[in-house]
This record gives C-alpha cells, structure tokens and sequence, in this order.
C-alpha cells in the first residue's frame, strides 16, 4: 500500500522527501557522457571494445579496459580514432585483488571513476552431461565470480570517492531461455546469475547513490559466434527465429550501455535491456 511520505524544506526553498537520496540538482536529458571516466572489463576486442567505442562517441573523457589479453589492431584503431582517450590495462578480473589494483590505477592516472562496464566473460556450448569440472570452473570463474568481484571493487571505490556511480553487467539472451542447437547449461546458469546480481545489488547499493543494470545481447557478430552464420541451414533458421534476419553488429549495442552509464538515467536501477533484434534464442 502507498505510504505517507514526509517532507521538509531543504536551503533552497525546495521540498525533499526525508530519508530519500533526492537532490537538488536538475535531472539530466540529455544522453552524453561528457567528463566521464569509463572501465569496461574484457574491453580489448569484441563486445567490450564496441562499447568503449561507442563511449567515446559519447563523449567520455576517458575509457580503461581491464583485461588479461593483449590488444590487437582492433583496439589501436580506437585508439588513433581517439587518441589518449583509450587506455588498456592488465587484469585478472577473476582475483579480487588484481581488479582493485587495477580500478586503483585509474584513479591515479585519470583522477576520477565514474561507471564500471562488467563485461569479461567466456562461452562453451556442448551437452550439460559432457562438461568437465574444468570446464564448469572457468566459465563460473569469469562469468559469475569475476562479475561479483568487479562489481564490488566498482561499488567500493564509488563509495569511497563519494560519487553516484553506474555499473552495467553484460548478461545474455542465454539468461532468459536456452539455446536449443548449442545447449549450455553452466553458461546460461551463469549469466542467469548475473541478472539476479543486477536486481540485487541495485536493491543494496541504491542507498549510496550507485545505480546497477544489465544489457542481455542475442546474436552479435563477434569472433564467438563465427560458427553461427556457417550452418548449412542457418537461412532456413532465420525464418523461423522472426525479427530481424541477421546478427547484431557490435555497434548497435552501444547505445543500451551508454543510456545506462549516463546521467539520463538518474533513477534508472535494477533494469535489464535485451538487445536481440527480436530474433532471441530458441
């Protein structure tokens, strides 16, 4: 039922609910990310690099991705696009220890820390009754552990800093249903995971002003799904699957990221926005 909300007269004559985090401060229309200082995790290629791209199309001041590989042509050629805006740094996102490291050295160099894009993570697709331990171990380790411990050193060092920070989770269509031609229970499970995190630590953290969402991509045209398009009846699949016929370029995700890290999302928490072309997973 609707409660009764109290409300005082703040130093500008304006009223605020007691014991909420309203301020005074007019909300922001406009998407942009001027001034900001981005991490994305797993940013080196693929998904993480197209929106770090698409970060810096939006005026972010500085992006940062953390990752344990070597960046490739793909990553210099955001780079001269933007020079001195776009910065690699070397991480195990999956040791808790190496990824605070890693935000601390941001704030060295940058100065500031602002959003947290947690977005490393692995795949395997095979029957649930052929996975080794192994196998199992290194797609949680990523997909589910890193993900929880980036997202707290993201929360620590916001809290610490005083700033209303954003972090977006990259999830996955896979979360909401299977795959029925590539089954893959752990991967799916993990990122299921994820999106309970998002709802979850949004519930917790929105006390200190720290806002926490999700983006579930379907079918994007990355170095993982090479195979997709190479199946002998991928046509056919298409007219089944509906929606738009096609892969999504890594591009068009950006915007779903970018929303959420921007201050137009001021009292946007708890959110995950599927970005499938409505072709899903089926």
């Amino acid at each position: 039922m609707p409660s009764t909300e109290l409300t005082t007269a703040n130093g500008s004559g304006e009223h605020v609910v007691e014991g909420s985090a309203s301020t005074s401060a007019k909300p922001q229309t406009k998407i942009t990310l001027a001034g900001k200082v981005i991490a994305i995790t797993g940013a080196n290629r693929g998904i993480g690099l197209g929106v770090a791209s698409s970060c810096l199309d939006n005026g972010a001041d500085r992006v940062y991705s953390i990752d344990i590989g070597e960046v490739g042509d793909d990553f210099a050629a955001v780079q001269k696009k933007y020079p001195g805006k776009l910065h690699a740094i070397k991480a195990d996102v999956t040791n808790e220890e190496s990824a605070t490291k890693a935000v601390d050295q941001i704030i060295v160099d940058a100065g500031a820390f602002h959003g947290m894009v947690i977005n490393a993570g692995r795949t395997k697709h095979k029957p649930a009754l052929d996975f080794t331990t192994e196998e199992i171990n290194q797609l949680w380790s990523i997909n589910l552990f890193g993900s929880f411990y980036c997202a707290r050193v993201a929360a620590r060092t916001f809290i610490k800093l005083g700033v209303k920070g954003s972090i977006v989770f990259t999830a996955s269509m896979a979360s909401y249903r299977p795959n029925k031609r590539v089954p893959s229970a752990p991967y799916g499970a993990s990122k299921a995971g994820v999106r309970n995190m998002t709802h979850t630590l949004a519930m917790e953290w929105a006390q200190y002003n720290i806002r926490v969402n999700s983006v579930s991509p379907g079918l994007v045209n990355t170095a993982m799904t090479y195979w997709v398009p190479q199946q002998p009846d991928w046509e056919q699949q298409l007219k089944y699957y509906g929606g738009m016929p096609r892969l999504a370029e890594i591009e068009e995700l950006g915007g779903a990221y970018v929303y959420l890290l921007s201050d137009a999302a001021s009292y946007t928490t708890s959110i995950d926005i599927p970005v499938n072309g409505v072709v899903g997973i089926c």
